[in-house]
């Protein structure tokens, strides 16, 4: 069985989200801006990817990063609005890749890939060790 399927070049998901200020880099990093944070730009864009195949695959199977290479092109500051942006750009076997953007009122902050394995729940976590689901 092939778990890619269902997926199409082209599908696409948004994930929109209000800078907090636990999502800057001076919540994690003492004496640096109170900005939006690369690696929550990065979060927000694998979440819209992820989004984007959710609901084309097989029961039992999600999607996991496996790659990201982006650029942080511009800063947004607590209370700006950013809306992160993936669409499937190509489909293999195991994996996919996505071209992945962000987006604040104006203009674009963030544009990259990021490539998505297809991993089976049950098998993943056997492989992995993973005794016990946290809620």
């Amino acid at each position: 069985m092939n778990p890619s399927t269902n997926i199409v070049i082209g599908m696409a998901a948004a994930v929109s989200i209000v800078v907090t200020p636990d999502m800057t880099v001076g919540h994690f990093v003492p004496g640096m801006p109170q900005v939006y944070a690369t690696p929550m730009m990065i979060l927000h864009m694998e979440m819209a990817a992820g989004l984007a195949v959710a609901a084309a695959l097989p029961p039992g199977y999600v999607s996991v990063g496996m790659s990201v290479d982006i650029r942080h092109l511009a800063a947004t500051p607590v209370g700006g609005r950013v809306r992160a942006l993936a669409r499937v750009k190509s489909v293999g076997a195991k994996s996919l890749l996505f071209e992945i953007e962000a987006w604040n009122d104006l203009g674009k902050i963030g544009a990259g890939t990021h490539r998505r394995g297809i991993v089976n729940v049950p098998e993943f976590e056997r492989r992995f060790g993973v005794d016990q689901v946290l809620a």
